[in-house]
């Protein structure tokens, strides 16, 4: 049985969502914020016979993330997403999400399959003299600016409310280097929450490539980030990034996928 979740199924729900806290930290960080019912983020839970939770489905914006454990009502979630927009994305752990390729009324395309990589210690980062700063509001056009020129970059049509959503709620943080005036890299958390956060967004502008720039970031946000206790998290599908990644401590623990 599907049916709307609200604040009365907490405890249950994040004793859920914690069988794999890595995998779940956008719907971890997402209720800690936002709760469970506004204007742009609901979420359904799909129950068994004796009450028990199977799995979960958030939306956040035109954005779907279904988590389960075992078998679960695809049909079911499959006609909540459809009663939005015609452009909506579909993430998750990949297990989960390619079920949903069977449901041909999702018109599923544009996919895309990356690493889910952890990082629990903070003991392989490096440090520089590098002077890096952290993002304010102030600092959000340019950084939307520099990731729109990243040719490997999806950005979402509503990339720059979710980035001052982020700030405004403390669910994250970007820093960044200058250079004249110019933002020339920069790296970025989301969904962070009490005990993780995922990051997003690493990229250098074409013309300082080279220069160790956005691994300098990364070690400074890094530390900053574990020291509070969070386990950090990063989607990546570059063996070159991936080799950078794990250097810094960050161990593959599955894969993510994301459809449009």
């Amino acid at each position: 049985m599907i049916r709307k979740l609200s604040q009365e199924d907490h405890e249950k729900t994040f004793a859920f969502l914690k069988k794999e806290p890595s995998i779940n930290l956008f719907i971890i960080g997402d209720i800690e914020v936002f709760g469970y019912e506004t204007d742009f983020q609901e979420l359904w839970g799909d129950f068994d016979d004796s009450g028990e939770l199977k799995a979960v489905l958030l939306r956040f914006y035109q954005s779907f993330i279904p988590y389960a454990v075992g078998e679960f009502d695809i049909k079911g979630f499959t006609e909540i997403i459809q009663n939005f927009e015609d452009i909506y994305y579909l993430s998750g752990k990949t297990e989960v999400v390619e079920q949903f390729e069977a449901m041909k009324e999702l018109n599923l395309d544009s996919k895309q399959v990356t690493y889910f990589a952890e990082c629990l210690s903070p003991d392989r980062l490096g440090t520089n003299d590098l002077f890096i700063q952290k993002a304010t509001l102030d600092d959000v056009d340019d950084i939307i600016a520099l990731r729109k020129t990243i040719e490997e970059f999806r950005m979402q049509e509503n990339a720059r409310d979710m980035l001052v959503k982020a700030m405004e709620t403390n669910t994250g943080r970007t820093y960044f280097t200058m250079d004249d005036g110019k933002i020339t890299a920069c790296a970025s958390t989301t969904a962070e929450n009490s005990i993780s956060a995922m990051v997003v967004g690493v990229c250098t502008h074409k013309e300082y490539r080279g220069r160790g720039l956005a691994t300098a970031i990364m070690e400074k946000l890094f530390a900053d980030v574990m020291a509070e206790g969070k386990t950090l998290c990063l989607f990546y599908d570059n063996p070159a990034a991936g080799r950078i990644y794990k250097r810094l401590g960050f161990e593959d623990i599955g894969q993510w996928t994301m459809y449009r």
